[in-house]
């Protein structure tokens, strides 16, 4: 049996940067899918009734970002020196800003208001976000290798994937961005990442 075992719902959301993680370290996890129709009933035996939950070694951890930090760190992907750590927080933080915006968006019940946020959040929210990812790349080495230092961190893998839902909305949003979508091409490479995705299903978050 495997020491890790990382339970959430059948689609990427909050668990996808640790599976991706998991995946590009080579650390043998177990990915429960829970169904939502099944959720209701198996909550009441969640620590704090919350997923992702991570299950390691019988030691249960939730909250989404405390569990990818310890993942990065377990797997050394949270960044080689304090201040690159730091920097790779600073990176991680930014994109769970910017899926917070697509939520509020996925979430919204009433149709006008759904098309409204959509609409605010890819020409106004996203852009700038994008910008900001840009200029943190090329102050990097000219921004062709990696977010951080010289080796993939948590940041490549939570800037990848967190704008792989606002890309399904449109995905002409990196046309103005060469550095990031380049980045985005060399973490679709990288060997294990690119067997995991060609494999999974990309749900809309």
């Amino acid at each position: 049996m495997a020491d890790y075992k990382l339970y959430y719902f059948p689609i990427r959301g909050r668990a996808e940067l640790t599976r991706i993680m998991c995946v590009a370290a080579g650390i043998k996890f177990d990915d429960i899918r829970i169904p939502g129709s099944e959720w209701p009933e198996k909550k009441k035996t969640f620590p704090n009734g919350k997923m992702p939950m991570l299950d390691y070694k019988g030691q249960y951890l939730t909250q989404s970002l405390a569990i990818a930090r310890f993942i990065a760190k377990t797997c050394g992907l949270a960044g080689k020196s304090d201040w690159d750590q730091a920097q790779v927080d600073q990176i991680v933080y930014t994109v769970n800003d910017l899926s917070e915006e697509f939520y509020s968006y996925y979430l919204e019940k009433d149709s006008d208001k759904k098309e409204e946020k959509i609409r605010k959040v890819l020409n106004e929210y996203v852009p700038d976000k994008l910008a900001t990812f840009e200029e943190w790349l090329k102050q990097n080495k000219g921004g062709d290798g990696f977010f951080v230092g010289s080796t993939l961190t948590m940041a490549d893998v939570a800037v990848y994937e967190g704008l792989t839902s606002v890309l399904q909305k449109d995905t002409n949003l990196l046309d103005k961005f060469p550095k990031l979508l380049a980045h985005r091409q060399r973490i679709a490479g990288y060997p294990r990442i690119k067997e995991y995705l060609a494999k999974r299903e990309c749900t809309e978050v």
